[in-house]
């Protein structure tokens, strides 16, 4: 029986839509929630039979994973946060810890999605200015200029 194109996607991609995906959430559990739905969407778009073929599936799930991630930030309920305390008996992930991620995931936090994705986009995942702009629908420039002010305003951030 042959296996499914898509597992063999899902299985090689996952890793690296996750590592994207906790840079852009910052949290573990939405950036799981961000994968899944992604390759929810990959896996739609990869076994429709009509429309045009998908030649690059790993292009069209980081544009999925950028875009989604843009698109839940803007609902209203973006905003909520989870009740602080753990319940008994549940520790903490400690090999999050580390103060080089903390530092990285505040300085993100700070700043709007489309901004934290361009820069997750283009350092991060080392996407060239114009593959960055096609993904997320902008002009080389404004990538840029993008760019350039957001990283002014996470250095001023992390050098409180």
């Amino acid at each position: 029986m042959p296996q499914d194109p898509f597992e063999d996607f899902a299985r090689a991609r996952t890793p690296h839509l996750y590592r994207s995906a906790w840079l852009l959430c910052g949290h573990r559990a939405e950036a799981e929630d961000l994968v899944q739905e992604t390759l929810a969407k990959v896996y739609v778009r990869m076994h429709r039979r009509l429309g045009p073929r998908l030649d690059n599936p790993a292009a069209y799930a980081q544009t999925t994973l950028s875009r989604t991630f843009i698109s839940a930030r803007r609902r209203r309920s973006s905003t909520e946060t989870p009740y602080g305390d753990l319940p008994a008996g549940i520790a903490p992930d400690h090999a999050e810890a580390a103060d080089l991620r903390v530092s990285l995931a505040d300085a993100l936090a700070g700043l709007a999605p489309l901004d934290r994705a361009v820069l997750v986009l283009r350092y991060l995942d080392d996407l060239p200015v114009d593959e960055v702009a096609a993904t997320l629908d902008l002009s080389p420039g404004a990538v840029r200029n993008r760019s350039m002010r957001a990283l002014a305003r996470m250095r001023t951030g992390v050098t409180r």
